[in-house]
């Protein structure tokens, strides 16, 4: 006996968590560009490694090479958020990449060390705070969301699974006609 075809059929959840995620997508491109061009500079990197414990020579030959790096890797999370906007074509690939752009991003929650929290504040003020906050804080969320509706619907997108051959409707219909 061969297998039925495995069919994946929109439920109420997936034009929903397509939105949130290109939506999210969206600000943290913006956010990340903010935090990576704007925000993180060679003065506040400098004032960073003084805070924790550098010298302001050492800071001064660390800080430029440090930069660089950085932005090397906000550049690389700018793009992948930026493909997280094709959320609304549906492809899988698409959430595959948003739920591993966003947990690299969430991690900063956890990752960043107090210094640079710190050295933004002295620097920017409590608006210099906001692009981390906004981008690591909602990609932790949106990391939870998007990993819940995989265990929930075992699909990407909330899709629900169905070997039944006939139409989702009529599948759906005879399904709740049985359980009655």
């Amino acid at each position: 006996m061969s297998a039925e075809p495995t069919t994946h059929t929109p439920t109420i959840w997936t034009r929903r968590l397509q939105i949130l995620v290109a939506v999210c997508s969206l600000i943290f491109t913006i956010e990340t560009a903010i935090q990576n061009f704007v925000i993180v500079d060679l003065e506040m990197l400098e004032h960073t490694m003084q805070l924790a414990g550098s010298t302001p020579a050492e800071a001064a030959d660390d800080a430029p090479g440090f930069l660089f790096g950085f932005r090397i890797v906000g550049t690389l999370f700018i793009i992948g958020n930026a493909l997280g906007m094709l959320a609304l074509t549906g492809r899988n690939w698409v959430f595959w990449l948003a739920l591993v752009v966003n947990i690299g991003q969430a991690a900063g929650v956890v990752m960043i060390p107090p210094e640079v929290f710190e050295a933004t504040n002295d620097i920017h003020g409590p608006a210099g705070l906001l692009p981390t906050i906004v981008t690591d804080g909602g990609a932790l969320l949106l990391v939870i969301v998007l990993i819940a509706s995989y265990v929930k619907y075992r699909t990407p997108w909330a899709r629900a699974r169905s070997t039944d051959r006939r139409s989702p409707a009529t599948a759906t219909r005879r399904r709740s006609e049985s359980s009655t």
